[in-house]
């Protein structure tokens, strides 16, 4: 509301303008000329008005890298001038050529400015300078991340340090999930969003909503990898393939589920487990089974073991992206085949 009043008073004073200025420049005895200039105030003040709704989707720090760029553009082409001023012409050659200078470098610079708008790190005095919480490490974090829960479990164990970010544009998405018509996005969805109020109350663990946004970016993972590089962030996230485009330009990438597959228990060929043998594998009579933290375990000739739990004797252990794979065989195995 306060908007628009401010837009109220801006067509009030500029018409109070207006109508002075029509005043003091009417040689006639009428009014023709100051009632010209209230329709001239009024006219300008709501042209000025829509021209600002038009630039509401212009950023402070997109508008802050032009005025920059400008100034930019100025000074190179102030020095250029002084330089003609050395070069014997007419003035009028000289005249032009100035004009000339100024535009090309005040037109190179906003544009080269824009284009390197999110480098600038703060508005005023339009320079980057060093972070004052340069001993602060942000971590930034991604809707898959948050809609799996494990990190709430994991900032309370204090083994992460450092000052949570959660993008305006994450936010948006979580809401989008939570609010979509299929079931199953709309739970992961409400699950995300009860998860990060779970991490705000913890009163150990430092997060902040990031109000940063890329609009020329459609996808989100785009918009994470540009802000993480901006910020000099790490990316907390258990998306894969986002993790490895990542890693490929340089940013420092926290995976859950590289966490977890690291903390599983380290088995060694020669040990005996026991496991119970719950489906048929792939491959000819073997048996599946998982330990509790989800690894997969193969029996061979563990076919005929379906639903016992059996001893086995660990032959190899197989590591890959999806996780680790325990290959066995069972302890009686040379018992059964006399």
């Amino acid at each position: 509301m306060s908007l628009i009043w401010m837009r109220v008073f801006f067509i009030i004073v500029c018409s109070l303008v207006g109508f002075q200025l029509g005043g003091v420049y009417s040689t006639m005895s009428g009014r023709e000329l100051t009632l010209a200039g209230l329709g001239i105030g009024i006219a300008a003040a709501l042209l000025i008005i829509i021209v600002e709704v038009l630039m509401r989707r212009v950023s402070v720090k997109g508008l802050s890298a032009a005025v920059f760029g400008l100034i930019f553009g100025l000074i190179m082409a102030l020095l250029l001038s002084f330089a003609l001023n050395m070069i014997p012409m007419t003035e009028i050659l000289r005249s032009s050529l100035r004009v000339i200078l100024l535009l090309i470098f005040c037109y190179l610079g906003m544009v080269i400015a824009m284009r390197g708008k999110d480098e600038f790190n703060l508005v005023i005095p339009y320079v980057r300078l060093t972070r004052q919480d340069v001993g602060t490490e942000l971590i930034i974090l991604d809707t898959s991340v948050i809609i799996d829960g494990r990190i709430a479990d994991i900032s309370q164990t204090k083994f992460i340090e450092g000052r949570f970010l959660i993008p305006r544009f994450v936010l948006k998405e979580l809401q989008q999930i939570a609010d979509s018509k299929d079931g199953l996005k709309r739970n992961r969805g409400r699950r995300g969003l009860e998860i990060l109020g779970k991490i705000q109350k913890n009163p150990h663990i430092d997060v902040r909503i990031h109000e940063e946004d890329f609009p020329d970016m459609v996808e989100v993972d785009a918009k994470l990898i540009k802000l993480a590089t901006v910020l000099n962030a790490k990316l907390f996230t258990n998306d894969f393939n986002l993790s490895k485009v990542a890693e490929l330009q340089g940013i420092k990438v926290l995976n859950i589920n590289e966490l977890a597959n690291a903390l599983k228990p380290i088995v060694l060929p020669g040990e005996m487990m026991e496991v119970k043998v719950v489906k048929e594998g792939k491959e000819y009579n073997q048996g599946i089974g998982y330990l509790d933290d989800g690894t997969m375990i193969v029996v061979e000739n563990g076919k005929h073991l379906l639903g016992q739990a059996v001893k086995t004797t660990v032959t190899s252990v197989l590591q890959t992206t999806a996780g680790r794979m325990i290959f066995t065989k069972p302890a009686n195995s040379r018992k059964s085949h006399r």
